[in-house]
């Protein structure tokens, strides 16, 4: 990324970063080589890097635009999607059910939200900034509360999303499986905010580049978009990030709502990939597959700077570091680094087995060091409980 620090060191520390994030900003942009990804991502790149949508305290409307598809005769036309249909009606769950007479003390150090080695604070000490023990206890409470917002975030979007899905997917049993996805994720919403709520009271706003990848694929009229964006790319990367997060917090409650999530999740995932394996292996022309390729890249670098947690930046460092140092306080944090490994071992196999890691694109996955992921399991070879034993 460019470096803007020697142009505006002599700025206040708030403009300094307001202009880091601008040329952050049209970096993502410029970057997209292709015309048609370009029209699908850059106006909600504008939306949601530039214009800040998210962040401006009122309800976002977006406009949707895509095709409901019915078919009056109700063929049984995917057995891999009815068994899931059956499996996901085995595992519905009711979030009252957790326990939420847990008592949550976030500074506790006995059962900490995330380890204190999740953090760099050892880089942060070399920029001159010195935490003691409460105020890294702090810090970390601070970044379990911004991860978990984002989740909830992105858990409004997945409801949302998944409806959509279920109105235009083309498969009889991809309809009535859709619709337990609906309520999968109608119940995580609840939960992420009861938790936020009672628990930590503390949400953070939407992440920039997290409401560009929700505002991208809700406003794109087509079917396969959206599963790709929804099943694929968010619920993939949110099933590595839920999986990391509840390997490593000793919070009892917490662990419980993961551990519940992530059985759905695993059913979200294998959903898409069922979905989309064939249309896109054996219906796409050459030109539709390169464009679904090139759009499933940029968003996974988008999800990648997802993480670099500016929110929680804004509230601890402006002024005191700038953008660029923080940045790299993330990249080099073991917690965030294993996030990011854990996310991305998800993904990658699942855009190999639809089809979308053709020779062509692999090595621009090469060349931000992606493709180490590419030989791992997709979700249709994965179940939930092996995922939680591997974690346990």
């Amino acid at each position: 990324m460019f470096d803007t620090s020697r142009l505006t060191r002599f700025l206040p520390p708030r403009m300094q970063s307001q202009i880091d994030a601008y040329f952050e900003a049209f970096e993502v942009l410029l970057s997209v080589k292709d015309p048609k990804v370009l029209g699908a991502l850059g106006p909600s790149g504008v939306r949601g890097l530039l214009l800040h949508r998210g962040k401006q305290g009122t309800p976002t409307d977006m406009p949707a635009a895509h095709t409901a598809h019915f078919n009056w005769s109700y063929p049984s036309d995917q057995p891999e999607m009815a068994d899931l249909y059956r499996r996901a009606k085995v595992g519905q769950w009711n979030g009252d059910d957790l326990p939420w007479n847990t008592s949550v003390d976030p500074l506790d150090p006995e059962r900490p939200l995330i380890p204190e080695e999740f953090l760099s604070f050892e880089y942060i000490e070399e920029l001159g900034i010195k935490l003691d023990k409460e105020e890294r206890a702090e810090l970390g409470y601070s970044m379990c509360a911004w991860m978990l917002s984002q989740f909830l975030h992105g858990e409004q979007g997945a409801l949302f999303a998944a409806a959509q899905v279920t109105e235009a997917v083309q498969f009889f049993d991809g309809k009535l499986y859709g619709a337990t996805q609906v309520m999968d994720e109608g119940r995580h919403v609840e939960v992420f905010n009861r938790y936020l709520d009672t628990k930590l009271n503390k949400l953070y706003q939407i992440n920039d580049n997290l409401f560009v990848i929700i505002d991208s694929l809700m406003t794109d009229g087509r079917w396969d978009m959206k599963f790709l964006g929804m099943q694929i790319m968010v619920e993939g990367l949110a099933l590595g990030a839920f999986s990391t997060l509840y390997k490593q917090t000793k919070e009892p409650l917490l662990k419980e709502l993961l551990k519940m999530v992530i059985q759905d999740e695993a059913r979200h995932v294998h959903y898409g990939v069922c979905a989309l394996r064939e249309h896109f292996t054996k219906h796409l022309t050459a030109r539709e597959r390169q464009e679904r390729e090139d759009w499933a890249f940029e968003v996974a670098l988008l999800m990648r700077n997802r993480f670099a947690a500016y929110e929680v930046y804004e509230e601890w460092f402006e002024g005191r570091m700038t953008r660029a140092e923080w940045r790299n306080v993330v990249y080099r944090s073991k917690g965030m680094e294993e996030f990011r490994t854990v996310m991305f071992s998800r993904l990658v196999p699942n855009l190999r087995e639809i089809g979308l890691l053709s020779s062509r694109i692999m090595p621009r996955y090469e060349e931000v060091g992606l493709m180490r992921y590419f030989g791992g399991l997709a979700a249709d070879k994965l179940t939930a409980e092996t995922l939680l034993s591997d974690l346990d």
